[in-house]
């Protein structure tokens, strides 16, 4: 057999070329994926300029809201070892209920909602992005990941003249900053022992001067700020879906107390036994609105070894459920109770309670009374017991906002 050394070995090099080639490509790989860093998604705001009945972080992207949308998109493009999201304080604990991220109460200041979640980080760096910017595209995320330093930060340039207390400067020298930043834990940590607020980590790493590296920015990571801003082509509109909830809550009688049921005054000289003014039909309508949305139980609202509700209407309290129900991206369908009562007798009382319920939940409710047949506690005529059914649908942003253009 004859060999060509001159093929042999032209092989042999291209072979090897190859094979350095791949090599390099999966050490690459390797790096970029072990680095060691931890995700924080800032989500705590008040949502006040977005002026719309939802607050933006929870505007419903198809079955998720835009908080979670956007930490499971950042989590789609890298495997981030922790992911924490900052949240208003008495929103926490319906942000725990969703998904299985690091939950941290956040603070009426961006960088002391920041520094709350910093607690939680021990990876080398850090990503920190906000939920404004909800379409970041993959690419940035891999650039970031390709230039660490001290902190790294995408940017756009202006394209219109940029003028500066009355004076025109030189555009070519403005940056105009955008989140994702990527940054080195530790000196992000020291950079915010202080007293004094940046907007952003650049601005806090730059101040005790720390490396700061630049990459391009891109259009499609734009701010919602407003209503306006939600032209973007990764946000979906809401599903259709509706959502169904069951209450139930029974209260013993007690003599020399007031009587309400769905907010409506029975003419009666005893009322119930209860933390708050008891009133069993509004705290079942309570429960299968929570249940509902997910949202747990009226306990977890509203305990009953708080003094701040020593007392208090049951009319206080669903209108806070559905307020939170609003701002949180739902709607109320409609509304179903049965009551339960061997006394008093309700028939003069269904019309006003029906109405009443419809005036607060600005929604549909049937109300249905009935007795026990004499049995059990309630036939004994020692309570009541109502059981409430309840129906949500997910706030349709997307069909208003397009009614607005």
């Amino acid at each position: 057999m004859i060999i060509n050394s001159n093929l042999f070995f032209k092989n042999y090099q291209t072979l090897l070329f190859v094979t350095n080639f791949l090599y390099n490509i999966v050490t690459f790989l390797q790096k970029e994926t072990d680095l060691d860093i931890s995700l924080i998604i800032l989500s705590a705001g008040n949502s006040n300029r977005f002026e719309y009945p939802v607050k933006k972080q929870w505007l419903r992207i198809q079955n998720k809201p835009l908080w979670q949308f956007v930490a499971d998109r950042f989590n789609e493009f890298f495997d981030f070892k922790k992911t924490i999201i900052t949240a208003n304080a008495n929103e926490k604990r319906l942000y725990e209920k969703q998904c299985d991220y690091i939950i941290v109460a956040g603070d009426k200041e961006r960088q002391l909602s920041l520094k709350n979640a910093l607690e939680y980080v021990n990876t080398e760096y850090v990503m920190v992005s906000d939920v404004a910017r909800a379409c970041i595209p993959k690419e940035i995320i891999e650039n970031l990941l390709k230039n660490p330093s001290d902190c790294t930060v995408p940017f756009l340039k202006p394209v219109d003249t940029v003028v500066y207390e009355n004076s025109t400067i030189d555009r070519d020298k403005v940056k105009l900053i955008q989140t994702p930043q990527l940054s080195k834990t530790e000196i992000l940590k020291k950079a915010l022992q202080t007293d004094k607020l940046f907007t952003d980590e650049r601005a806090a790493i730059e101040a005790i001067g720390g490396e700061i590296k630049y990459i391009k920015g891109s259009e499609k990571s734009k701010k919602i700020t407003y209503f306006k801003d939600l032209d973007l082509p990764c946000l979906k509109r809401p599903s259709k879906d509706i959502f169904t909830g069951i209450g139930y809550d029974t209260h013993r009688f007690e003599e020399n107390k007031e009587m309400f049921l769905g907010g409506v005054k029975i003419d009666v000289d005893y009322g119930f036994k209860a933390h708050s003014d008891g009133d069993v039909a509004i705290h079942a309508l309570i429960d299968a609105l929570l249940g509902a949305a997910g949202y747990g139980d009226i306990g977890e609202f509203f305990p009953d070894n708080d003094p701040d509700f020593k007392d208090i209407s049951s009319v206080k309290l669903l209108e806070y459920v559905k307020e939170v129900l609003i701002k949180t991206g739902f709607e109320i369908v409609n509304a179903d109770l049965t009551i339960i009562a061997q006394k008093p007798k309700l028939k003069n009382y269904k019309t006003k309670i029906q109405r009443n319920l419809s005036k607060l939940l600005n929604a549909p409710v049937n109300i249905k009374a009935t007795t026990n047949e004499k049995m059990g506690f309630i036939g004994r005529g020692e309570g009541i017991g109502v059981i409430a059914n309840a129906n949500l649908k997910y706030k349709d942003w997307y069909e208003d906002y397009n009614n607005r253009k």
